[in-house]
Protein backbone atom coordinates (compact mmCIF):
# COMPACT_ATOMS: atom_id res chain seq x y z
CA UNK A 1 0.00 0.00 0.00
CA UNK A 2 1.17 2.97 -1.30
CA UNK A 3 1.19 5.99 1.54
CA UNK A 4 1.17 9.12 -1.24
CA UNK A 5 -1.07 8.94 -3.94
CA UNK A 6 -0.55 10.35 -7.03
CA UNK A 7 -2.73 11.91 -8.39
CA UNK A 8 -2.92 12.79 -12.60
CA UNK A 9 -4.14 16.29 -13.54
CA UNK A 10 -7.49 16.11 -15.55
CA UNK A 11 -6.99 17.22 -19.10
CA UNK A 12 -9.22 19.98 -18.79
CA UNK A 13 -6.39 22.03 -16.17
CA UNK A 14 -3.48 21.29 -19.11
CA UNK A 15 -4.43 24.30 -21.08
CA UNK A 16 -4.37 26.68 -17.97
CA UNK A 17 -1.12 26.01 -17.29
CA UNK A 18 0.30 27.37 -20.86
CA UNK A 19 -2.58 30.29 -20.88
CA UNK A 20 -1.66 31.58 -17.03
CA UNK A 21 1.79 32.55 -18.09
CA UNK A 22 0.96 34.48 -21.43
CA UNK A 23 -2.12 36.42 -19.23
CA UNK A 24 0.51 37.20 -16.63
CA UNK A 25 3.11 38.91 -19.15
CA UNK A 26 0.07 40.58 -21.41
CA UNK A 27 0.83 43.82 -19.66
CA UNK A 28 3.81 43.70 -20.04
CA UNK A 29 4.03 43.92 -23.86
CA UNK A 30 3.69 47.60 -25.09
CA UNK A 31 5.39 50.43 -25.80
CA UNK A 32 7.87 51.76 -23.29
CA UNK A 33 6.95 54.75 -21.17
CA UNK A 34 8.88 57.76 -20.50
CA UNK A 35 11.74 57.58 -17.62
CA UNK A 36 10.84 58.90 -14.24
CA UNK A 37 12.69 61.72 -13.62
CA UNK A 38 13.85 61.33 -9.59
CA UNK A 39 15.60 64.25 -9.26
CA UNK A 40 14.35 67.94 -8.37
CA UNK A 41 14.41 70.17 -10.70
CA UNK A 42 15.45 73.55 -11.24
CA UNK A 43 12.38 76.46 -10.29
CA UNK A 44 12.73 79.80 -12.31
CA UNK A 45 13.55 82.92 -10.06
CA UNK A 46 10.14 84.56 -9.40
CA UNK A 47 9.57 88.33 -11.36
CA UNK A 48 8.79 90.91 -9.38
CA UNK A 49 5.08 90.83 -10.75
CA UNK A 50 4.64 87.20 -8.14
CA UNK A 51 3.78 87.40 -4.81
CA UNK A 52 6.96 88.08 -2.99
CA UNK A 53 8.22 85.09 -1.03
CA UNK A 54 7.23 84.31 2.48
CA UNK A 55 10.06 85.35 5.16
CA UNK A 56 10.85 82.08 6.16
CA UNK A 57 10.14 79.15 3.66
CA UNK A 58 9.05 75.64 4.51
CA UNK A 59 11.51 72.76 4.67
CA UNK A 60 10.24 70.91 1.79
CA UNK A 61 12.81 67.67 2.65
CA UNK A 62 12.74 66.48 6.00
CA UNK A 63 15.76 65.58 7.50
CA UNK A 64 16.66 61.33 7.36
CA UNK A 65 19.60 59.85 8.63
CA UNK A 66 20.96 59.40 5.10
CA UNK A 67 21.17 63.62 4.57
CA UNK A 68 22.54 63.56 8.13
CA UNK A 69 26.45 64.87 7.97
CA UNK A 70 28.20 62.63 10.05
CA UNK A 71 30.42 64.87 12.71
CA UNK A 72 33.30 63.68 14.97
CA UNK A 73 32.11 63.49 18.47
CA UNK A 74 33.67 64.45 21.64
CA UNK A 75 35.06 61.56 23.31
CA UNK A 76 32.10 60.71 26.25
CA UNK A 77 32.62 61.66 29.87
CA UNK A 78 32.84 59.45 32.79
CA UNK A 79 29.17 58.17 34.46
CA UNK A 80 28.94 57.07 38.08
CA UNK A 81 25.24 55.73 37.25
CA UNK A 82 23.33 54.09 34.55
CA UNK A 83 21.40 57.48 35.02
CA UNK A 84 23.99 59.82 34.19
CA UNK A 85 25.33 57.17 31.13
CA UNK A 86 21.60 57.17 29.48
CA UNK A 87 21.62 60.49 30.08
CA UNK A 88 25.23 61.03 28.11
CA UNK A 89 24.11 58.79 25.31
CA UNK A 90 21.17 60.65 24.44
CA UNK A 91 22.83 63.66 24.41
CA UNK A 92 25.28 61.98 22.02
CA UNK A 93 22.65 60.56 20.01
CA UNK A 94 21.51 64.19 19.44
CA UNK A 95 25.01 65.55 18.98
CA UNK A 96 25.45 62.83 16.04
CA UNK A 97 21.92 63.59 14.25
CA UNK A 98 21.90 67.52 14.42
CA UNK A 99 19.43 67.52 11.09
CA UNK A 100 17.77 64.11 12.13
CA UNK A 101 17.04 65.42 15.88
CA UNK A 102 15.01 68.03 17.36
CA UNK A 103 14.87 69.26 20.82
CA UNK A 104 12.02 71.72 22.75
CA UNK A 105 8.65 69.97 23.62
CA UNK A 106 7.60 67.37 21.98
CA UNK A 107 4.34 67.60 19.69
CA UNK A 108 1.23 65.87 21.37
CA UNK A 109 0.99 63.96 18.65
CA UNK A 110 3.47 62.02 16.98
CA UNK A 111 4.44 60.47 14.15
CA UNK A 112 6.05 57.00 15.50
CA UNK A 113 8.33 55.72 18.86
CA UNK A 114 10.08 52.87 18.38
CA UNK A 115 12.02 51.65 21.29
CA UNK A 116 15.35 50.19 21.67
CA UNK A 117 17.57 48.23 23.93
CA UNK A 118 21.17 48.99 23.82
CA UNK A 119 23.68 46.05 24.61
CA UNK A 120 27.23 47.52 24.94
CA UNK A 121 30.94 46.22 24.99
CA UNK A 122 33.16 46.99 28.19
CA UNK A 123 34.51 50.17 26.25
CA UNK A 124 30.68 51.29 25.16
CA UNK A 125 30.63 50.25 21.69
CA UNK A 126 27.54 48.98 20.41
CA UNK A 127 27.51 45.14 21.23
CA UNK A 128 23.72 44.65 19.56
CA UNK A 129 20.74 46.37 19.61
CA UNK A 130 17.02 44.85 20.06
CA UNK A 131 13.99 46.66 18.65
CA UNK A 132 11.72 46.85 21.97
CA UNK A 133 8.41 48.38 19.89
CA UNK A 134 8.45 48.88 16.35
CA UNK A 135 5.56 51.41 15.42
CA UNK A 136 2.73 50.70 13.47
CA UNK A 137 3.20 53.02 10.93
CA UNK A 138 6.47 54.98 9.46
CA UNK A 139 8.35 51.67 9.71
CA UNK A 140 11.29 53.88 8.36
CA UNK A 141 11.49 55.49 11.64
CA UNK A 142 13.36 52.45 13.01
CA UNK A 143 15.96 52.35 10.62
CA UNK A 144 16.79 55.88 11.56
CA UNK A 145 16.69 55.22 15.20
CA UNK A 146 19.00 52.36 14.84
CA UNK A 147 21.38 54.56 12.43
CA UNK A 148 21.30 56.98 14.81
CA UNK A 149 22.25 54.81 17.32
CA UNK A 150 25.43 53.63 15.25
CA UNK A 151 26.57 57.06 14.50
CA UNK A 152 26.35 58.29 18.26
CA UNK A 153 28.60 54.99 19.33
CA UNK A 154 30.77 54.57 21.60
CA UNK A 155 28.87 55.58 24.88
CA UNK A 156 31.43 55.40 27.23
CA UNK A 157 33.56 52.59 29.35
CA UNK A 158 31.24 50.79 31.16
CA UNK A 159 33.12 48.34 32.95
CA UNK A 160 32.64 49.99 36.25
CA UNK A 161 28.84 50.04 35.82
CA UNK A 162 26.98 47.03 37.09
CA UNK A 163 26.28 44.38 34.71
CA UNK A 164 24.12 43.53 32.25
CA UNK A 165 25.37 46.18 29.77
CA UNK A 166 22.47 47.50 29.08
CA UNK A 167 20.10 50.64 28.10
CA UNK A 168 16.69 51.14 26.67
CA UNK A 169 15.95 54.77 24.48
CA UNK A 170 12.58 55.57 23.11
CA UNK A 171 12.53 57.48 20.39
CA UNK A 172 10.09 60.42 19.63
CA UNK A 173 9.68 61.32 15.98
CA UNK A 174 7.67 64.26 15.13
CA UNK A 175 5.97 64.28 11.75
CA UNK A 176 9.59 65.58 9.52
CA UNK A 177 10.79 62.21 10.90
CA UNK A 178 12.76 63.91 13.23
CA UNK A 179 13.40 62.20 16.72
CA UNK A 180 13.56 63.53 20.47
CA UNK A 181 15.73 60.92 22.97
CA UNK A 182 12.83 60.28 25.55
CA UNK A 183 15.53 60.71 27.89
CA UNK A 184 16.25 64.36 27.39
CA UNK A 185 12.18 65.01 27.78
CA UNK A 186 12.66 63.29 31.32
Amino acid sequence: MRCIEVRRLAPSFFPLFFLLPLLLFAGCTGSPSAPVETTPTARPAPSSSTTPAPAHPPNTEPATAATTPALPLPPPRASRTWAEYRRQAAERLVAASPQGSYMGTVPDVLLAIPVVEVEVNRDGSVRRIEVLRHPRQAKDTTDLALAAVHRAAPFGDVSHLPRPWKFAETFLFDDHRRFKPRTLDE
